[in-house]
């Protein structure tokens, strides 16, 4: 029988943190999830909604303070689904992220005996993002720019986010006035009508460089010239561009791009290395922590010079760059054909001879490598999406049986199931470290080397 009555109040006790930075309290045994609530505080909660084995409750009150809780920078921080920490003291937050770490790995992988190293944070935890999506959409006085709230798709209209660069406040502030100004319809995802889907932005971080890419629903904007005539005034911008997007998906980018003004990419730079950046590519938002992420992959792998490396969710070459430093030669392999295309780019752009890259899914690639050029693998590196490496993927790492094998993950539950495939085939998790690359929000990236038993 379940303890708790819906629409009813208790006093419970918050234990710990769950995966998506709620509080977790338990009243009889019976697991009550509590948003906003924090561990070591006994708090004031309704019950909003029960099932059989766990409930959901909303805070009230909190009785008890946690030592650790912080009063939010964010005036929306509550309401906007950005940040699920923000009330969290950043050592408690860095705490926590290892520790989930730690329990996926053992409760989802099976992987015991390992020690997850202290998560590696940041000394300057805010403003740390080069790139921004936000949504557009009619509010009840005009256009509204910001975030989704949590669990929705409700925009949280924001003049400020202290996860960004300082110059993202003053583009959404320009692009509003202007689709206020001028009427832009904007686009409502209900009945697919409207023109303005979202304002993207990248900001290089080394080179300063701005880009501002405004997504349609269409191909034209109206009065276009007046709005590149009035983001030239934002400080290093170069490139101002339209994106296509005439689908009716949750899918933010088209296929298509329309430069407007400027260059159609920008550039930036990890550890000396540089980069040509399109509004489709994909480039680790937080370029501090990325170059931490990366340094901490290659000190991993322990290259002596004479390996093969192969990359094989390699992007526009970033991981791939970064090995070839220290690798006889490095192959990447990604699906996308315009990233493998910035991929050769960026090799060529920093004299990088010895990185090749091929299109293809890599289960697919990786074999005919094998089979028709003698290529063997010292090294493998995988830094796949959320969901996780392709289980084909995996059967081919087991197949071409590299000595190493470093996984770069922003999931840590898909990399527990993942690492638990390469353990059934052989392969020893020897060392794990998570790397704060999202401060302020439930996300933690990890780099895990695993070695042939």
């Amino acid at each position: 029988m379940i303890p708790v009555e819906k629409n009813k109040t208790y006093e419970i006790k918050i234990a710990a943190l769950g995966s998506n930075g709620e509080g977790i309290g338990r009243i009889e045994g019976y697991t009550v999830f509590v948003e906003g609530a924090l561990p070591r505080e006994t708090c004031l909660v309704l019950i909003v909604k029960t099932r059989k084995h766990f409930g959901y409750g909303k805070l009230l009150e909190i009785l008890t303070p946690s030592p650790d809780r912080r009063e939010p920078c964010c005036p929306v921080a509550k309401q906007c689904g950005g940040c699920q920490l923000q009330h969290l003291s950043y050592a408690a937050q860095l705490a926590y992220k290892t520790k989930e770490v730690q329990d996926d790995l053992e409760r989802i992988g099976g992987i015991t005996g390992v020690t997850v190293r202290p998560a590696i944070g940041m000394d300057a935890p805010w403003r740390y993002r080069n790139k921004a999506q936000f949504p557009v959409g009619q509010g009840k006085d005009g256009c509204s720019v910001g975030f989704y709230a949590k669990r929705s798709h409700r925009i949280v209209d924001t003049k400020q986010c202290f996860l960004q660069n300082e110059r993202n406040d003053a583009i959404v502030a320009l692009v509003r006035d202007f689709l206020n100004e001028f009427q832009i319809p904007l686009y409502d995802e209900e009945t697919h009508t409207g023109l303005v889907r979202h304002i993207l932005t990248r900001i290089g971080r080394s080179s300063g460089e701005v880009m501002v890419c405004i997504v349609l629903n269409g191909k034209r904007l109206p009065h276009s010239e007046v709005l590149v005539e009035r983001l030239q005034r934002i400080e290093g911008m170069v490139s101002i561009v339209l994106n296509v997007n005439r689908e009716k998906t949750n899918v933010i980018l088209g296929r298509k791009i329309i430069t407007l003004w400027g260059k159609d990419t920008i550039t930036d730079s990890l550890d000396g290395i540089e980069f040509e950046i399109s509004p489709l590519s994909f480039y680790q938002v937080n370029p501090v922590q990325t170059e931490v992420l990366y340094k901490k992959a290659v000190e991993l792998a322990d290259l002596k010079g004479d390996e093969t490396v192969l990359d094989l969710y390699c992007g526009i070459g970033t991981i791939s760059l970064f090995f070839a430093r220290k690798a006889r030669q490095v192959f990447g392999v990604e699906i996308v054909p315009e990233a493998i295309a910035d991929a050769r780019k960026n090799a060529e752009r920093n004299g990088i001879t010895n990185a090749a890259f091929a299109v293809g899914a890599a289960e697919e690639v990786i074999p005919e490598l094998y089979r028709e050029e003698g290529i063997a693998a010292d090294v493998v590196v995988v830094d796949p999406p959320r969901k996780g490496c392709d289980a084909r993927l995996l059967e081919t790492i087991l197949q071409i049986a590299p000595e190493k094998v470093v996984y770069v993950s922003c999931n840590p539950a898909t990399l527990a199931r993942d690492l638990a495939v390469l353990a059934a085939g052989g392969y020893h998790t020897r060392e794990v470290q998570p790397v704060d690359q999202f401060p302020h929000t439930n996300h933690v990236e990890t780099v895990v080397l695993m070695s042939r038993k």
